[in-house]
């Protein structure tokens, strides 16, 4: 049995950031993740007047529940995109001038829903260049709350946002969602904000959120499900063994729902309250899955689905187009490079079965299609990427780890056929 340890979930840290610099009092996050997004969202809220301490397994944050300490401050995103919604978001509740621009991917990643609805509550936003999208300026007064219809069918990420800045604003929001994208990571934005002190009330597609702001806390940081979504694609494909610890039954994250899509595919999958251990079968099967709600996962599946018996049908997941790349056609893109058959639509890919040859990989500087083909390569030896190095957006440590992982496999007479 091979034991992989997953570093700390982006979107968890992310989430924990926000609340701990929104709450009463000073909050340690244990084992946060440390990559150029989390880094990144960090130094976004020192440039707000936050005093953040990073140390080696910890973070310490010292919240000021009235906003940023700062009243004129220009702050840069990065490639970040929880960096770049949530850190306008908490400056949009306090008291000041925000400028916040963002990289040339970044720029090009819709915020339109999200600026609209902060708009609708009365905050002086405006977009400098392309409406919609970053660089924006705000000038902050406070937010006094009340209704808002969102549509979050693009991303999740405004619903989380607006979830978040709810007990910041003088009366509380009340959110109705038309259309909603990745759900399970709303399920985290909420049970996040509980152990911050703060329940919001749900009835279907209408989330009641109350003022009267967060607590502090100690915040344990699991391990990232989309980051172990590869290591576990790479047992099932070799037919190995992969356990990652701190992700099981208790677990926050819906990325973590793809083992059961490798369970349908003849893996077989046990999960303990401690972690969950992926077994490989002799060969994968063909199957038709909706991924909708973990979407993330999609490159995941895409990579290894050459391998499975029958053709591998990935539908609704048309938000993916508008990630840090085009992540459906980018997939589709490089199958074909690497001589496999692919079909697509608005919102669905479709993989046949065959043998990858190698080819190098057109990454589009994202991370997900980097450590997706790398496990394509497992069974394709010579697969090259021209940017290996975007994986520092999430995982930094990626390569090492994971050529690690096949060194071992190797020695154990790993399976290439």
């Amino acid at each position: 049995m091979t034991v992989i340890e997953i570093p700390g979930s982006k979107s968890v840290t992310a989430r924990a950031l926000f609340l701990a610099a929104a709450a009463e009092g000073t909050t340690t996050l244990r084992r946060p993740l440390v990559s150029d997004d989390t880094e990144g969202f960090a130094e976004g809220l020192v440039r707000l007047g936050y005093r953040v301490e990073r140390g080696p397994g910890s973070w310490r944050i010292e919240g000021r529940p009235a906003g940023p300490g700062t009243a004129d401050t220009d702050v840069f995103c990065r490639d970040g995109a929880t960096t770049a919604r949530f850190l306008p978001t908490l400056a949009a509740a306090g008291h000041g001038t925000f400028r916040f621009d963002a990289s040339a991917q970044m720029r090009r990643r819709p915020l339109a829903p999200l600026t609209r609805a902060l708009q609708e509550l009365g905050v002086d936003l405006v977009h400098e260049e392309a409406e919609g999208h970053h660089p924006l300026r705000i000038v902050a007064s406070g937010i006094k709350g009340g209704e808002l219809t969102l549509d979050a069918g693009q991303s999740s990420q405004y619903l989380t946002a607006l979830l978040m800045l709810g007990p910041l604003t003088a009366e509380g929001l009340r959110i109705t969602v038309t259309d909603l994208v990745s759900a399970p990571y709303i399920e985290i934005t909420l049970a996040m904000m509980r152990s911050f002190g703060v329940e919001v009330a749900r009835e279907g597609r209408v989330f009641t959120v109350p003022p009267g702001g967060y607590r502090a806390t100690a915040y344990p940081i699991e391990p990232d499900a989309s980051t172990a979504s590869y290591f576990f694609a790479a047992a099932a494909v070799t037919g190995r063994e992969v356990t990652v610890p701190g992700l099981g039954t208790g677990a926050l994250q819906g990325d973590l729902r793809f083992v059961e899509v490798l369970r349908r595919m003849g893996a077989v999958v046990r999960s303990t309250a401690s972690g969950t251990t992926v077994t490989g079968p002799d060969r994968l099967q063909g199957l038709t899955v909706n991924m909708r709600d973990i979407s993330d996962t999609m490159p995941t599946l895409a990579a290894i689905a050459p391998y499975a018996t029958g053709p591998v049908r990935i539908e609704d997941v048309g938000n993916t187009r508008v990630k840090e790349c085009d992540r459906l056609e980018a997939c589709a893109q490089n199958l074909r490079a690497l001589g496999i058959d692919v079909a697509t639509g608005p919102d669905w890919i479709e993989i046949r079965p065959g043998t990858p040859r190698p080819a190098p990989i057109t990454t589009h500087g994202d991370h997900r299609i980097v450590m997706s083909f790398a496990v394509t390569g497992m069974r394709a030896p010579g697969i090259t990427f021209d940017d290996p190095g975007c994986v520092r957006k999430t995982y930094p440590d990626f390569h090492r780890v994971f050529d690690a992982l096949q060194r071992t496999w190797r020695g154990e007479g790993h399976r290439t056929d």
